[in-house]
């Protein structure tokens, strides 16, 4: 007589987990009744009490105690297959995917861009390299899949400098080995007199409201902002325009911030404004060196994190009447900033304003770069 079917000997593990399966698992009905089986047969209990107690075939009892013997238990998982063969195969939908990535023009449609029932019909079509029928729902949720999602076209500009990773490395040299002496000098700007739209707490669907402006006769200033990344102080004066002489006033007054003599590094950006001639020559007599950020690279630029509060807490929500005005708000701001400097509100817009710059150029501040052959 051949012996009785029983599941073997539970591991703590494993009799752990079904329990919790057991306990837990009310909308898993598979996975629970199979525990129950599971659980049942290992403590001795028939297969036809087995049978009764989860209201299922004897047949199907030992099918499950069988699965649980020889692959423990993964037999909790149903594998089951049926309904209709898949139509679509592997390779079909990596065509798919391949085709909604290109460009439509590049295949010879009339039209920049797809939408769902158009590169169905296309992949339906004689136009298509090979022919696949999908319905638009489910070439969406193919595309969906695979990490292809609608998204807008953005901006991109590659820096043509040669000397990029020279002075990439001369900036992270000096921020790194001199902070105390190290600066930053930027433009900010251009700053205009016009209602400049943020958000505040307001009750529900009241929000405040800013006046449309049609003419503005006020015209524009820029913001000659300085930075001192030992101190994580700024300061600056507003201009009319950006000119050398405005850029070596602020150039003077970081020098006056060190006034030991000692060597000082500012980094700023490549505007011609700010490495003329007798710029460099005041440089060079008073031990300034002039950091240059390679040409549309301006996120390396440190001052360029510390305008983002600028913008959040002094131009956002904003309607000032007048540049007087709008100087003296900036002004007002700064001294509560370099009072407040550490922030929490502070330094979230910094973080704010460094993750925008670096995701416009796709580049992580301090990614190692890839290692060359040797």
């Amino acid at each position: 007589m051949a012996e009785p079917v029983r599941a073997r000997r539970l591991t703590q593990d494993e009799g752990r987990r079904l329990q919790q399966l057991v306990r837990r698992g009310k909308h898993d009905s598979v996975r629970v009744r199979r525990a129950l089986i599971i659980m049942a047969s290992a403590s001795g209990t028939p297969v036809p009490a087995i049978a009764r107690l989860v209201a299922a075939h004897e047949d199907t009892v030992r099918d499950v105690i069988h699965m649980f013997n020889q692959m423990g238990l993964a037999c909790l998982n149903p594998q089951w297959a049926g309904g209709r063969p898949r139509r679509i195969s592997e390779d079909d939908e990596a065509f798919i995917v391949t085709t909604a990535t290109q460009h439509p023009r590049r295949l010879g449609q009339p039209f920049t861009r797809w939408s769902l029932r158009k590169l169905a019909d296309y992949l339906a079509g004689r136009d298509a390299a090979r022919r696949v029928v999908v319905s638009p729902e489910r070439l969406r949720q193919l595309l969906h899949d695979n990490d292809v999602s609608w998204q807008r076209t953005r901006t991109w500009k590659e820096s043509s400098d040669p000397d990029f990773d020279a002075k990439l490395d001369r900036i992270e040299q000096v921020t790194n080995a001199f902070p105390d002496r190290c600066f930053a000098f930027d433009q900010f700007g251009p700053l205009s007199i016009r209602p400049h739209h943020g958000s505040t707490w307001a009750p529900r669907s009241d929000p405040g409201r800013l006046p449309a402006t049609y003419t503005r006769t006020h015209g524009i200033r820029y913001f000659h902002g300085c930075y001192s990344l030992g101190d994580d102080q700024l300061w600056g004066v507003v201009r009319r325009r950006k000119g050398a002489d405005h850029s070596l006033a602020a150039l003077q007054s970081i020098r006056a911030a060190r006034p030991d003599g000692a060597p000082i590094y500012v980094i700023l950006d490549n505007l011609s404004a700010n490495k003329t001639a007798k710029i460099r020559r005041w440089a060079a007599l008073n031990k300034v060196e002039l950091c240059l950020t390679p040409t549309s690279a301006s996120w390396a630029n440190p001052i360029e994190a510390q305008f983002g509060p600028l913008r959040t807490f002094v131009m956002a929500g904003s309607d000032h009447p007048n540049h007087t005005v709008q100087t003296g708000e900036l002004q007002k701001y700064l001294r509560w900033r370099n009072a407040n400097a550490r922030h929490p509100d502070v330094l979230a817009a910094q973080r704010r304003e460094r993750a925008r710059i670096r995701s416009e150029r796709q580049h992580r501040w301090g990614r190692p770069r890839t290692q060359t052959a040797a």
